[in-house]
């Protein structure tokens, strides 16, 4: 490689560095932001309990059902132009929930903004992994992870102080220009394409029963504990079985399932960020909601609070995804997955006089838990691949994430609507909606505490995923 070469390979790289983790701050900033933002929506649509998760919930949903079509689209056709049209995707969407007047406009919104989350997830990671040599992936990885969780953290505090001086609308509408500052930059600096399938087809019954089993799955979940929701659990069931079936017959399937039985450190990396993200994405929507009627807190002072978890795991998280090219991921992400249950584990005996820096205590062990978890458990996933599937290992690991994230969901509104009912949270409500929260954080301290065996029965994927394919250059 001559120096001009090497100097524009260094350039791509430092670029889609940059690229990759501007837009991994932006779509967690709005996550967080819009929790805080949540009660201040339920009285502009005055919206009940159930309805207000919703908000979060249709984001999610949509976004899992497109993640791995897309990271498979992008493997084929360029993962590049898919990510870029996702940033525009997710802007105009910010923006259009800015400007919504309605319940069913905001979640139509909400729901078109996940598709751009969509492109954007299932392809950042893998244009990293692309570009970066196997010996660094892991520092890289982690620059990337911390730029989600700076999102996280700026997100309740910018978040609570936009919502209380400036209305809920200017966190969607700020989007705009910092979705147009990345664009901008993709196009004057991300020079070259990357795409390890192409001329390959694109299955899109594969896609489409995919997309169904989610969609009945997740929303029997969220329906929960009504008796309709089993019968849309079943049918999600058996499109997900048939979709397997599908996907190990064809030739080109949007996702090869072969993965799962052949790669145990794939498959246990993934079980492991699915059970991780079912046990915490919901901590966020119920400690704001507890903070801010429970202890009547302002919502800056809330996203005050609340940023001590995130804040943590941005500080941390380069330092665990540098410590995983040299350490066995496992170890590292076990550790992690062990103190999150016990941060969750204290958050479940939180009572309603208890000392809000009870609750920065148990904020910051599971801000410690998942820096030390998610880096290591990523880079665990992405190496234990070949390099034709960075695109659909980073849309699957996405996936599990998105989908962990609605089962996180899913169980706290389910709690909400047994424990408090399908009404707005009043005074009168608050030791049934104290309930509904320890329950759920029971909850997700036991899954975490089977999370921890996920993670160690991957197995030691230095000395076996990468002595393989993913030492390719």
């Amino acid at each position: 490689m001559t120096d001009k070469q090497a100097n524009d390979m260094t350039a791509v790289r430092r670029s889609a560095l940059i690229v990759a983790s501007i837009s991994a701050f932006i779509t967690p900033f709005m996550g967080s932001a819009t929790n805080v933002a949540l009660p201040e929506l339920q009285k502009t649509f005055e919206m009940d309990a159930v309805a207000l998760s919703w908000v979060v919930t249709s984001y999610l949903l949509v976004t899992a059902v497109f993640l791995v079509p897309f990271g498979r689209l992008a493997d084929i056709i360029g993962r590049k132009k898919v990510f870029t049209m996702g940033m525009i995707v997710f802007t105009a969407s910010s923006i259009w929930c800015g400007l919504a007047g309605s319940t069913p406009v905001i979640f139509a919104a909400r729901g078109l903004q996940g598709m751009g989350s969509a492109m954007i997830f299932a392809n950042g990671i893998a244009i990293l992994t692309s570009v970066y040599p196997p010996r660094e992936r892991g520092r890289v990885l982690g620059i990337n992870v911390a730029s989600v969780y700076i999102g996280l953290s700026a997100g309740p505090f910018l978040g609570g102080m936009m919502t209380q001086y400036l209305t809920w609308r200017s966190i969607f509408l700020a989007a705009g220009p910092l979705g147009a500052a990345v664009i901008a930059l993709i196009m004057w600096k991300l020079k070259g394409e990357w795409a390890g399938s192409e001329g390959e087809k694109f299955d899109l019954k594969g896609s489409v029963l995919l997309g169904v089993s989610l969609v009945f799955t997740m929303y029997g979940l969220t329906r929960l504990p009504r008796p309709e929701s089993v019968i849309m659990i079943a049918a999600g069931t058996l499109c997900l079985i048939e979709f397997f079936i599908l996907e190990s017959k064809i030739e080109f399937p949007v996702f090869p399932v072969s993965l799962f039985r052949t790669n145990r450190g794939f498959t246990f990396s993934s079980l492991a960020a699915l059970i991780n993200y079912s046990a915490t994405t919901a901590v966020a929507f119920l400690v704001s909601l507890y903070l801010q009627y429970l202890k009547g807190m302002e919502p800056r002072d809330a996203g005050m609070v609340l940023v001590s978890q995130p804040i943590l795991m941005a500080l941390l998280s380069p330092l665990a995804g540098k410590l995983s090219d040299r350490v066995e991921p496992r170890y590292l992400a076990s550790i992690g997955m062990s103190l999150t249950a016990a941060g969750l584990f204290m958050l479940a005996r939180a009572r309603a006089d208890s000392n809000v820096l009870y609750i920065v205590a148990c904020l910051a062990v599971l801000g410690v838990g998942f820096a030390l978890f998610s880096s290591p458990n990523m880079n665990a996933i992405m190496g234990s691949v070949e390099k034709r599937l960075y695109g659909i290992a980073s849309g699957a690991v996405a996936t599990m994430r998105l989908v962990g994230q609605m089962l996180s969901m899913a169980m706290a509104t389910t709690a909400l609507a047994i424990l408090v009912g399908r009404v707005e949270i009043t005074p009168e409500r608050y030791p049934d909606f104290m309930k509904s929260m320890t329950v759920s954080f029971s909850i997700f301290a036991g899954l975490c505490a089977l999370g921890v065996l996920a993670s160690l029965a991957r197995g030691d994927i230095m000395n076996n995923g990468r002595e393989g394919p993913a030492r390719e250059d």
